[in-house]
This record gives structure tokens, C-alpha cells and sequence, in this order.
């Protein structure tokens, strides 16, 4: 890596952030300016004095570090801490699901529960450390197009940074994020078609004025707010790595982002171990361009045509732009893509739920689902452990559930007598 910092001013340095480098090309540009991607089209991404950060960021010094998002600050784009813009990004739960791990017929089964970081899913850490980084290099308007909940957290972010957020979003995206970016302040629109024909506004309206597109890796900075989901799994594990990690994707930032913490962890010696967690990317079958392109063993995805409908609405992206990097981060890990109906998400859904007590997102039931088709086919051994990510709380999913609890007749009450005698 290229030092952006000398060896005694990295010695107090909030971030070790040297340059911007294309995934593709390699091309590199500076990190202090704003930046959307390289002039080849492709997502640039962060690079740091990992040299430098070596001696900063060790676990003895993380274990006295409040567990929020920014204890990994050496390896995050924020110059300064006064230009965090936080809603407090707590470091969410490692859960264990025993029952589903007897029942999966694996060693180990984790959750790695997003839902509790603000605006109830992972999209906060792409937002907060996004909204961050685009304020401290002076923008002043932000614009995105979403499914659903980037938008509702960047709105929220931009909101606590006094930045004005304009958010355009299929009208078949969910109600109730459309209503947090309308309490968020920000300037809400709704497109008569896909996340696509947004895309393509937001662009247009980015090159004719100062707002600055953030559109998923189109701004370098998302992407290293998900990579702290990956941190915080090896941290949580004690600085090793599980067998094998599931991750719901749609753009693929949070595969990316993983993949990515994986080999700066090992780079800065946080991980010491050769061992390497295999990466699965989860897709819908109504929209599996990433699981096509994994079995054809292509270098980067077509585009999927006419998707279709799926309570995993989050992962409706027909030709993610860092299609290649996610598939990268599978053949680099071993991995692989799997692409789940809807009757297995509602039931994985149910299962977490009713055996474990946690309401998934359907996107991170669509990873339980996935797990358990591995496991059938050998992929997943019964030796392995294994963490599921799931994106966000079904909170925010209210369609996800479609059966009407049973009415009481409080004349007959029947059976419901029978439950309260046992």
C-alpha cells in the first residue's frame, strides 16, 4: 500500500486512509477530494497505511474502545472524530441458535443480528460512515435512488448532519421506509418502474448540479461502513473465523465489505490464523443474476431481465455494479451463491422466529434458507460454523407475514381454555 500519512504523523492518526484505488483498473486517486467511481465506470475503493495501522489497531488496544462502529476508526475513512456523525452504531449481537443448529445438523449456528442498529438495518453502517466522510469533504447535498432501507437511514444520517438528502425509490418499495425519510426531512420521490430507472435520475441530476450521488458503490465510503459487520464477527469469535458466513445481497456491498475486512484484519495481524470463512451471496430466485454468474464460473454477472416479486426486496438488483468484486470475494474464499423461492424464506422466516425468538428481515431468512439447502447437499458440513447475517429487523417487513392471528370468541373461547388448563 501506498502511505498516505508519514510513520510519526500515522503514530496519533484517527484514520491511516492513504488513497482511493479502482477495483478494476487500479487506477488510484487522492482520498481528499469527492469522488464517485474511476473513470472506467467501476467502484473505487478505500486504501490504508496498514503499516501504520498495525501498531495502532491491536486487540489489546480495541478490548478498553466503547463497542460501537467507530472502535475500528484507524481503518475507517474519518479524518477527524469531530466529523463522525453518529446515532450511536452499536456493535450488534452474535446470537447463537442452538435449536436450528441440531435441527441444521451443523456444529454451530450464529446470527449476526443488524436489526439493532438504528433505522433497524445494516444500512446505518454504510450511512454513517458515508454521510461522515461525504460532510468532512464539504458536500453539501446528498442523492440516492433505493429499495427501501439505504434510503430511510441515509435520510436519517443526513438529517443528524444538517445535509439536505433527496431519495427516489420504486413505488413497489416498502411503505414504512418511504415514511421515515419523509420524518427524516429528506426530499422523497417516487419512480414508476425498478430501482434501475431511479439509478438512471440520480445520475442525470448528480452531473447538472451539486448534489452528490451516493448511489451503492457509486461513492467510495458505504462500503466501509459494512465491512464492520466483518470486524466485528472475527472479533466476536475471538480474532478467528467461522467455517462459513452467509450474506443476503443485492448490490453485494456487505460481501465485499467482508471480504474486504478479511484481508485487512490479516494485513494488520488481527487474524493470524490462514483460514479463511467461505462467503455464500443469498439471492431470491426471482432475481439471482450473482448465483447464474457463480455457476458459469463468469467474472462478472449479466443482467437479469424482468425480475420478479420477493418479500426479500432488498436483494432486487439485476446487474450490481460491483458485480465482479462480489464474485471475487466468492472464488477468492471458496465460496458460493445460492439463489432461494419464496416458501423457503417464509419458512426459514417462521423457524428463526419460533425456534429462536428473533424477527428476521426476509433477506436474512433468505440466508437460513440458503444454509439449509448447503447442508443437504454436503456443501455445509456437520462440522462446520456457520453465520447467518441478517440485515435488518422484521419490523420493517410487515407484509412478510400474511396470517391474521386466530380471533377469540369470548363465549366459545374453545381451545384457547384447552391451552391455559394444560
Amino acid at each position: 500500500m501506498t502511505a498516505g500519512l508519514s510513520t510519526a504523523q500515522a503514530v496519533n492518526a484517527y484514520s491511516y486512509l492513504s488513497h482511493l484505488e479502482c477495483g478494476r483498473c487500479k487506477k488510484q486517486y487522492g482520498a481528499e477530494a469527492l469522488h464517485g467511481t474511476c473513470e472506467c465506470g467501476s467502484p473505487l475503493l478505500a486504501r490504508y497505511d496498514l503499516n501504520g495501522a498495525k501498531t495502532a489497531l491491536t486487540p489489546r488496544a480495541l478490548s478498553s474502545r466503547p463497542c460501537r462502529l467507530w472502535r475500528y476508526h484507524e481503518l475507517l475513512p474519518v479524518r477527524a472524530e469531530t466529523n463522525v456523525v453518529s446515532l450511536g452504531e452499536a456493535m450488534t449481537p452474535l446470537l447463537e441458535l442452538n435449536r436450528l443448529a441440531e435441527e441444521s445438523g451443523v456444529r454451530a449456528l450464529h446470527l449476526k443480528d443488524e436489526g439493532a442498529l438504528p433505522t433497524g438495518t445494516f444500512k446505518a453502517r454504510g450511512a454513517a460512515v458515508g454521510v461522515s466522510r461525504a460532510c468532512e469533504l464539504g458536500a453539501r447535498r446528498i442523492a440516492m435512488p433505493t429499495n427501501g432501507n439505504a434510503g430511510s437511514a441515509w435520510a436519517a444520517y443526513a438529517a443528524r448532519a444538517g445535509r439536505e438528502c433527496l431519495v427516489l425509490m420504486p413505488r413497489a418499495a416498502q411503505s414504512i421506509c418511504a415514511i421515515e425519510c419523509t420524518v427524516a426531512g429528506a426530499h422523497l420521490g417516487v419512480v414508476n418502474g425498478t430501482l434501475s430507472h431511479a439509478a438512471a435520475i440520480i445520475r442525470k441530476l448528480a452531473a447538472e448540479s451539486d448534489w452528490y450521488d451516493v448511489t451503492t458503490l457509486r461513492e467510495p465510503y458505504r462500503i466501509e461502513g459494512k465491512k464492520t459487520i466483518g470486524y466485528e464477527i472475527f472479533e466476536q469469535f475471538g480474532w478467528r473465523v467461522p467455517d462459513v458466513i452467509l450474506c443476503p445481497c443485492g448490490g453485494g456491498v456487505a460481501i465485499i465489505g467482508i471480504h474486504k475486512a478479511l484481508a485487512e484484519c490479516k494485513a494488520v495481524g488481527l487474524l493470524q490464523e490462514k483460514k479463511v470463512p467461505r462467503l455464500v451471496a443469498v439471492q431470491s430466485t426471482a432475481c439471482a443474476p450473482i448465483p447464474r454468474a457463480w455457476a458459469k464460473r463468469s467474472s462478472e454477472a449479466e443482467e437479469w431481465t424482468n425480475p420478479g416479486t420477493t418479500l426479500a426486496f432488498g436483494t432486487l438488483v439485476p446487474k450490481p455494479l460491483g458485480d465482479f468484486l462480489i464474485l471475487e470475494a466468492l472464488y477468492d474464499t471458496d465460496g458460493c451463491a445460492v439463489a432461494v423461492d419464496e416458501q423457503e424464506i417464509i419458512a426459514a422466516q417462521r423457524a428463526i422466529g419460533s425456534r429462536e425468538g428473533v424477527f428476521v428481515c426476509p433477506e436474512g431468512a433468505a440466508t437460513f434458507a440458503a444454509c439449509k439447502r448447503l447442508r443437504a447437499d454436503g456443501w455445509i458440513r456437520p462440522t462446520d460454523e456457520v453465520v447467518l447475517l441478517s440485515t435488518g429487523t422484521g419490523l420493517k417487513y410487515p407484509n412478510s407475514v400474511s396470517e391474521a392471528p386466530p380471533v377469540i370468541d369470548v363465549d366459545n373461547p374453545g381451545r384457547i381454555l384447552d391451552l391455559w388448563t394444560r
